[in-house]
């Protein structure tokens, strides 16, 4: 047996180093888990008992995503602790425009090679991130892969599951004409147009991953790193029945994404001078047409939620928000007065 695992680590799967990893983080998730948590950790499966008697019909709640080429920044920076956060956060808001709370949040890690280090970055960030909303990291796998990845590089994937009281879903059915369009700040990409700013940034303006923004304090790779916004904990605060609709404004920006929660009658008119669009989507817009520019990035609404007239103002202050536009008559379209 010896000599088989010495074989196999010399084909580049250290499987004595991925249980050592393992049994290292076990207090990192249990700093995660609740009375709800069943099972030891480590186990073939995660384990959570599902009792909520303060609701009449729960209904399970799931969404799977990754963090795309943002990856390729933590590389470059050798910084891994915020990637792990970005993707609980985009799942926990994905699930948030339901009206769902996080119950618990699984992992995958693909990889070249094992590296310690990097590893306990990234559950360190997602053991932080789910500790903030209260969702138990229950689990995952690593895999490690090598000649499927560079040397040096990963991928992840987090899959989450939340509940809501089927009587509390939102699904944007109550939507109607003259309705207000809410939008919260994001705080730069989230994990959405990596693709197009490396090209932007890198390629066509030269810059490095350490070099100064133009105009700005931040350098290049302090600007992309900035961890992707947790809209969870605000959105809860908000008495039910008052939000008729929500889109993480994600790939797809505001053009793509507010029209998946729209009825079929009714079109979303943005106001795009309503807000401060951040620097670095100044910086990007370089040759990019403006209107595809609020296709690939979120331009800095990370959120819109949509609420009647009489409930704007009440909902802004709760959830910091800022009227960035209307609900009119039409075909389930975004439209934008640029």
């Amino acid at each position: 047996m010896t000599t088989r695992r010495k074989a196999y680590a010399r084909a580049g799967v250290d499987v004595d180093l991925g249980s050592q990893l393992k049994r290292r983080i076990q207090r990192l998730l249990r700093q995660t888990h609740g009375p709800q948590v069943l099972g030891k950790i480590g186990g073939f499966v995660g384990l959570f008992r599902a009792q909520f008697p303060e609701m009449r019909d729960p209904v399970l709640v799931a969404s799977i995503d990754g963090v795309g080429t943002k990856l390729k920044i933590a590389f470059a920076l050798d910084r891994h602790d915020t990637i792990g956060a970005d993707l609980v956060n985009h799942c926990v808001n994905d699930i948030a425009v339901v009206g769902a709370r996080p119950l618990f949040f699984l992992d995958y890690i693909g990889c070249e090679k094992l590296e310690p280090r990097v590893f306990d970055q990234l559950i360190r960030g997602f053991s932080r991130a789910c500790r903030a909303v209260g969702c138990a990291l229950i689990g995952g796998e690593t895999a490690q892969m090598p000649g499927m990845y560079r040397k040096g590089e990963y991928d992840l994937a987090g899959c989450i599951v939340g509940v809501v009281d089927r009587a509390k879903i939102i699904d944007g059915s109550k939507i109607k004409q003259g309705d207000v369009i809410l939008g919260l700040a994001s705080n730069g990409l989230h994990t959405n147009g990596y693709s197009l700013a490396r090209k932007i940034l890198f390629e066509t303006m030269q810059l490095k991953i350490n070099s100064r923004l133009p105009g700005s304090r931040s350098t290049v790779g302090a600007e992309l790193l900035r961890v992707h916004k947790n809209y969870q904990s605000l959105l809860a605060k908000v008495p039910s029945g008052i939000i008729k609709g929500l889109a993480h404004i994600t790939g797809g920006g505001l053009i793509d994404n507010l029209p998946r929660v729209l009825p079929k009658n009714c079109d979303a008119m943005i106001e795009t001078k309503s807000w401060r669009v951040p620097r670095i989507f100044q910086i990007l817009q370089q040759g990019v047409d403006l209107a595809e520019m609020y296709q690939v990035f979120n331009m800095g609404i990370g959120m819109a939620a949509i609420v009647s007239e009489p409930d704007a103002k009440r909902t802004m202050s709760i959830l910091r928000a800022r009227r960035i536009g209307r609900i009119e008559r039409g075909s389930g379209k975004t439209r934008l007065k640029l």
